[in-house]
Order: structure tokens, then C-alpha cells, then sequence
């Protein structure tokens, strides 16, 4: 639980609930969405069945339309409403029916299990039996309250479209192999012959830096059109590729999210080697996906090696054969508190 422990902050609950919670269908991405339409609208905190069950169901709908497998089973009863609402055969008001019957039946009690133990932070009360809904807690509009947090719904979507593209393609949601298209920021997986895209590189990555930038620690977000968007960048520079073909120097291994003054400010690192600190921050974020079972992880291995002790090596022979080409290295000074 290092990734709460670090820095106990709401949104570091939310996101370990987003990328490390029970997962055997799609239900728990579609219910943090529909939090976050609420918590982004604070009104009363009772929020009934029939309520939650419009933005929610409307999520989930709206994904079946990308990928029709939603879970780890085939299909389900629930499911198969929201298929029959999308294809045209019941009304809107059916679909919400079945929805409050049956679509919250396992989501809501294990939203807040992580790693086998209940948050002690909560965003929401059952109060099905008493008052026919959930009830808001103080947290939850804090959360939402907070600069920055609108990444949180860019992640949230992420971490889905990761585990969904698992189940199209058959495949545990820790062996899918993902490749990343760093001129259009994006990840995807190849399968029967095809690509398939899959989401922003910039959200995939940014649930473990916290939105902080991976050299200085300055806030940035993955929000579009956000001044502070954060840069894409090649950990050991992109221009490596034109001295040496071999290494997947593009790899996720290699990528992290910065702030635009490290990455391209007067005083960024450009073709520059990042210090060996920074090195060792690399190899523990990449530690850190694999050894949580992020969807990253079989990538991850893939690409650096099957145990620690290989990866250490693989980064480390890179990191010899940027400075053998490059020779200058480069380290920021700090803007904010560690985060990671």
C-alpha cells in the first residue's frame, strides 16, 4: 500500500481504488464516473438507486458501443439489458428499472476494497437498506473540490479502456501487451492482424505520478487545453533512435509524464541523460506498476525483463549507451514535495 502511505492524500485513495480495486467486470469504472458527475455538482448528499442509476448505466452503455465484453464472464443479466437498450429494443426507463435492480448488486459494497481490506478514507456510505441509496461523504466533494482533480476522470477512463481491451482480446488483464504511438501520445495493442487504440498515454501514466511531473514534482494535469498539460517525454531522450535502432527506445519503460520546463523550458533536459537519481526513480515506478499487477505489467516485463534484478541490468545498459552518445546529464531542481 506504499502507493496511499507516500502521501495520504483523497486523491490517493481514489486512485488506488481506480487502479487497484476488485475488478471482474466493468461496474466500478462506470460508478466512479458517475461520482465524479456528482461530486463535480455538490447538492444534497442522499443520492437514491433511481438517481445513480442514469449516469451510471449511461457509462456503461456508452462503452458496450467500443467493446462488447465488459467483464471476465461472457455476459450477464444486467449487461444484457444495457445491449438491448443500445440496440434499440427497450426504453430508456426499462433500462434504468433493471439498473436499479440489479446493476449496483456487488459494485457499491466492494468500491472502497482494496488489496482485500476496506479504505479508511470513503467518498460514499451504503444506505440501500435505510434511506434507498448512497449518501455523500465530506470526502468525496472534498476530492472534487481540489485543484487539479479533473485528471482523476481522464485516469479513471484510462485505467478502463487498459482492462476492457484485456477482455476484447481474451486475455488476462495483466498479459495485455501495449505499445505506445508517441506522436500521437497514445497506447495500443495489436491483435488479429489490427491496432487497436486503446487511450492517452498521458492518462494511462499519470495515476502513478500523482499529477506531478517526474523531475521536479510540479503539479501538472492531464486535462486537454489545461496550461499546465503534461508533456509525453522519452525518459532517455528520443534522440537516441538516430544513433541506435536497437533498444524500443518509444517502450513504456521509457516514458513519463513532465512538466513543459523539463521537458522543453529554457532550462529542460532535451538531448541531455538524466541523472543517475533519476534513474533509480524510473526503475521504481516501473517496479512499482508490475509488482501492484497494474495492466502495464506484462508490458513492462516484456520490454526490460522477468525479474528485478534483470530489469535493474536492462536500465542500466541503456542508460550506459545514452551516455555514451549523449555525455551531458541533467537534473532539475525541485518545485514541489517528493510525491513518489
Amino acid at each position: 500500500m506504499d502507493f496511499i502511505k507516500t502521501e495520504p492524500a483523497l486523491a490517493n485513495y481514489w486512485r488506488a481504488i481506480i487502479l487497484f480495486g476488485l475488478n471482474s467486470a466493468s461496474y466500478k469504472f462506470a460508478l466512479a464516473k458517475a461520482l465524479i458527475e456528482i461530486g463535480n455538482h455538490p447538492g444534497k448528499d442522499l443520492i437514491t438507486l433511481d438517481e445513480l442509476a442514469e449516469p451510471f448505466s449511461r457509462h456503461l452503455c456508452e462503452h458496450l458501443t467500443q467493446v462488447d465484453k465488459q467483464g471476465s464472464r461472457p455476459t450477464g443479466r444486467f449487461l444484457d439489458t444495457c445491449r438491448q437498450f443500445n440496440a434499440g429494443d427497450i426504453s430508456k426507463g426499462q433500462l434504468l428499472e433493471v439498473t436499479r435492480k440489479l446493476g449496483f448488486q456487488n459494485v457499491i459494497d466492494a468500491f472502497h476494497n482494496v488489496n482485500q481490506g476496506e479504505l479508511p478514507k470513503r467518498f460514499f456510505i451504503d444506505e440501500r437498506r435505510s434511506s434507498g441509496g448512497i449518501r455523500l461523504t465530506e470526502q468525496l466533494y472534498e476530492l472534487f473540490s481540489q485543484s487539479g482533480t479533473g485528471s482523476l476522470l481522464h485516469e479513471t477512463e484510462a485505467r478502463w479502456r487498459l482492462v476492457e481491451t484485456a477482455w476484447e482480446l481474451g486475455l488476462s488483464r495483466n498479459l495485455i501487451s501495449v505499445e505506445a504511438d508517441t506522436d500521437q501520445s497514445l497506447l495500443f495493442a495489436r491483435a488479429f492482424g489490427r491496432r487497436i487504440d486503446i487511450t492517452s498515454s498521458r492518462d494511462a501514466l499519470n495515476g502513478y505520478q500523482k499529477g506531478k511531473c517526474f523531475y521536479c514534482f510540479a503539479t501538472i494535469t492531464v486535462e486537454p487545453g489545461s496550461e499546465n498539460l503534461a508533456d509525453v517525454d522519452h525518459f532517455l531522450p528520443h534522440a537516441l533512435k538516430l544513433h541506435n535502432q536497437g533498444p524500443n527506445w518509444d517502450g513504456v519503460w521509457n516514458l513519463v509524464l513532465a512538466c513543459s520546463g523539463c521537458n522543453r523550458g529554457a532550462e529542460g533536459k532535451f538531448a541531455r541523460v538524466p541523472a543517475l537519481p533519476l534513474l533509480r526513480r524510473l526503475h521504481k515506478r516501473n517496479e512499482y506498476l508490475i509488482s501492484s499487477h497494474h495492466p502495464l505489467r506484462e508490458t513492462l516485463i516484456r520490454q526490460t525483463g522477468g525479474t528485478a534484478q534483470e530489469r535493474g541490468r536492462y536500465l542500466q545498459q541503456r542508460y550506459d549507451e545514452a551516455l555514451s552518445y549523449l555525455v551531458h546529464t541533467w537534473q532539475p531542481a525541485s518545485s514541489g514535495d517528493p510525491a513518489f
